[in-house]
Order: C-alpha cells, then structure tokens, then sequence
C-alpha cells in the first residue's frame, strides 16, 4: 500500500488531502509512523522524530494513529487477495507476498493479476497499492518500490539477472544503512560488484548474511509463501515523555506495560517461557536481559516478579527513554515430534 496510515487518514478527513500529513510523531519526543507523500517530497518519512520532521516541513500536520482503523481496512484488502489466492503471507498491515502460480481465476499472467488487484484497491477502497512481481519473493519485493506510488514493476525471468547486477546494494531488502556502508567502503555499490565477491569472502566479510548476498544477487532465494505464519515473541513498550532515572517510577511503567501484555497474551491465547525486558537509554542505545522459565506462563502475577529481577540484574547505565516487556519461546510454535520406543516383555 502506498503510505498506508496516512492515505487512510486523508480517506477518512478529506481535508486532509493533499496536504503533508504526518502519522504520530506529534509530541516532543514523538516518531513519524507514516509520512504522505506530500510530506516526503520535503524529506520527511517514517521513524523520524516528529521534531525533525517540522523542521523539515514546517506546514506538517501530525495525525493521531487510529491502529484499529487501519486494521480494518488492511482485512479489506486481503480480501481483495483472498479472491485470486489463498496463499497470501501478509508481512504487515500494508504488505503481504502473494503466490498466483496456481490462482482461482485461472489467469496465467501475474503482472495481469497485480493489475487487477490494484483497481479492485483503488475502486472498491479509494486507496492506492504498488506491486512487484518476479519468480520469487525476493525480486518481487525489491520489484514492488521501483514505480511507488500506484505503480507496478515485472522483473520476467530472462531480466532476472540484468535487473540484480545494475542494482545499487542499498536497494537490496534487507541491507540497511550500516551494511550499505560497508559495502560501499569495500568497493561494493552495485549487484554486480557484489556478485564479484566468493561465497567465501562474503561470509567472512558478513558472517551468516554473507551467504544470503551471495545468493540474492544470483536470484536465488527460495522462501516459499508462507499462508500462515507463526507468532514468534509477543510484547509492549512505551516510549516516555521525558527520560527517567529512578528505578521505583520505572517500576510503575513496567507495571502498566505487564498489564498490556498480559492482556494481549490472553486475547491470542498465548503463553511462553523466555520473558525478555528490553531497556533504550537515553542515548538512543539499547539494552535486552532475558531469562527463560521451564514452563509457560501468561498471568502478570507469573511474569512481574521475573521482570523486577531482570530491571535490578544490574546498574543502569544511563538514563531510560523506552521500556518493553515481551515474551518468547511460545505455546504457539510448532514442535517436532517426539517419538518414544515403548518396552514390551515377551
């Protein structure tokens, strides 16, 4: 979907459209969840603070989020894709990977298909989407942000190749800021640069990633369209209004937070055992301390006291600007079996 939150909110306040609007972000210390485009083209986007987003475009009008909203309309448009394939991977509440190789209409194009969604998109919702479409997930989206917004890019198998080695490395899913930097200082700035390095090198250069590069940028990538995907950590945060240093009123925020959490894991029915508390300091660094039960729990009476511990395991290093809870090794992952040879006397 093409700035999803924000397209929503001028949906919905049409004097809104046309205008910069910016999703959060609005208090002193808050973020830009969703920027629109009238408000990128000043350089604003998403997870910039609301601060520098009204420097850079002082006529921004910040949005409260409506998550539920966006929730509704996002199940609206996968039943849009729900109509051509079951085999729908959402990624978010704006993006999902779609397998059409097999597809209840019978139509063997899939830039055809993409095509029909988005109008379906744009006549039934009055919203915007871009595609990619390409032999798998990867190209395709990779594929998807080349002609955004309200576009669609096919990347056919024989310009599978072509279309990675003149590539720039930062338009790889997946490679970020950090690594794109080190690309760039290791003479690595397009595919084909990258495609220069050994598989060997790679894994040196980027440990377990290196071999992933290695196999991107050949077109190799063989994750199936997963329909049903399981939940692997389940948690809450929050993000204060001004740092804070003393550990009693920290108590009281994680406090709130247990409660959200808990909430949460009785509404998905989830329990787990490893409870993580997650601490960003003031400088922006952050901090994860972990400890893992031997059973499953879910009840905040279970999970606080184990919280209380992992905030007092050590001194603080600086003042505190987030705090979460949340929990990991849960009820809903799949086990494999185990099978147990029974004892019989003859």
């Amino acid at each position: 979907m093409d700035a999803f939150f924000a397209s929503v909110e001028q949906l919905d306040n049409p004097e809104l459209r046309g205008k910069p609007i910016a999703v959060g972000g609005g208090e002193l210390r808050g973020v830009v969840a969703a920027a629109s485009y009238e408000a990128r083209k000043f350089g604003v986007k998403s997870a910039m603070s609301g601060v520098l987003a009204k420097q850079k475009c002082p006529n921004l009008i910040f949005v409260k989020p409506n998550f539920s909203r966006y929730k509704e309309v996002s199940y609206q448009i996968r039943e849009i894709f729900y109509d051509y394939t079951d085999l729908v991977e959402p990624l978010s509440l704006d993006e999902a990977y779609l397998d059409v190789t097999e597809n209840k209409v019978g139509n063997p194009s899939a830039s055809l298909i993409a095509q029909e969604i988005r109008n379906r998109i744009f006549n039934e919702l009055n919203l915007t989407a871009s595609a990619g479409i390409s032999i798998n997930k990867f190209i395709a989206k990779v594929a998807s942000d080349i002609n955004k917004p309200n576009g669609q890019k096919t990347v056919n198998p024989e310009e599978v190749i072509p279309f990675l080695e003149a590539l720039p490395v930062n338009k790889f899913y997946g490679v970020g800021k950090v690594t794109a930097s080190k690309m760039y200082n290791l003479g690595i700035f397009t595919g084909n640069d990258l495609k220069q390095k050994s598989l060997e090198e790679l894994v040196i250069l980027f440990g377990k990633s290196g071999a992933h590069y290695y196999n991107i940028v050949r077109g190799i990538h063989n994750s199936a369209v997963k329909p049903n995907r399981i939940r692997k950590s389940l948690g809450a945060e929050t993000t204060f209004s001004e740092n804070i240093s003393s550990e009693i009123f920290m108590l009281e925020k994680l406090d709130k937070i247990a409660d959200e959490l808990e909430r949460r894991m009785k509404k998905s029915d989830t329990k787990g055992k490893t409870i993580t508390l997650k601490i960003k300091y003031s400088d922006f660094t952050t901090q994860t301390r972990s400890k893992t039960m031997e059973y499953f729990i879910q009840q905040k009476t279970e999970f606080f006291p184990i919280v209380k511990e992992l905030l007092f395991q050590e001194k603080l290093s600086n003042s505190v600007r987030l705090l979460g809870i949340s929990f990991a090794n849960l009820n809903t992952e799949k086990r494999a079996p185990i099978w147990v040879q029974l004892q019989f006397d003859f």
